[in-house]
């Protein structure tokens, strides 16, 4: 059995929440709601997509795979979520609280996991996976998003200065 060093991801998913958190404060609701295509997420959209993730899909897949793997995998549809549950006509300080606090609340439960099996596996749509792969991949989403939500900030901010231009301070 492999082992897995929790402190160092533990501290990563709490670091991420306060990134994210400060990528959000103090934005306007004009900012926080803009899209930059019909297509591409908000900044709104993107912080409940997390806090939906944080509950829904990893915090519930890491425990179905290490308390029920012989169960059938716990289905998710994020991008409809997006739509059905109106992610962008949302308060942006609510969506952040709440994101804030359920991480708050995995953490607290990813500490009380008593000699966790990391290589416990379960069959997902895609094939087995364990244990240990959804908690790295709990902890790597965050920064897929963090790395997101400063796209959503670039191009927002390149939109809102035209006609001037932010070629001079490199290519994204």
């Amino acid at each position: 059995m492999n082992t897995l060093n929790l402190s160092p991801l533990l501290a990563q998913m709490q670091n991420s929440a306060r990134i994210i958190h400060s990528l959000v404060q103090g934005l306007s609701d004009e900012q926080a709601r803009w899209k930059p295509t019909p297509e591409r997420w908000s900044i709104l959209e993107v912080i409940n997509h997390l806090w939906d993730e944080e509950i829904e899909d990893f915090r519930a897949h890491v425990e179905h795979v290490l308390e029920r793997p012989e169960q059938p995998w716990p289905p998710i549809n994020p991008p409809q979520w997006a739509i059905d549950r109106r992610y962008n006509e949302r308060e942006l300080g609510a969506s952040i609280q709440g994101f804030v606090e359920a991480r708050a609340e995995s953490l607290v439960w990813l500490k009380a996991q008593s000699s966790p099996n990391w290589d416990a596996a379960a069959q997902a749509p895609f094939g087995p996976i364990r244990a240990g792969d959804v908690l790295a991949a709990w902890a790597a989403h965050d920064l897929l998003h963090t790395r997101q939500l400063v796209r959503l900030h670039f191009d927002y901010t390149a939109q809102a200065v035209a006609p001037y231009s932010t070629r001079y301070a490199g290519q994204w």
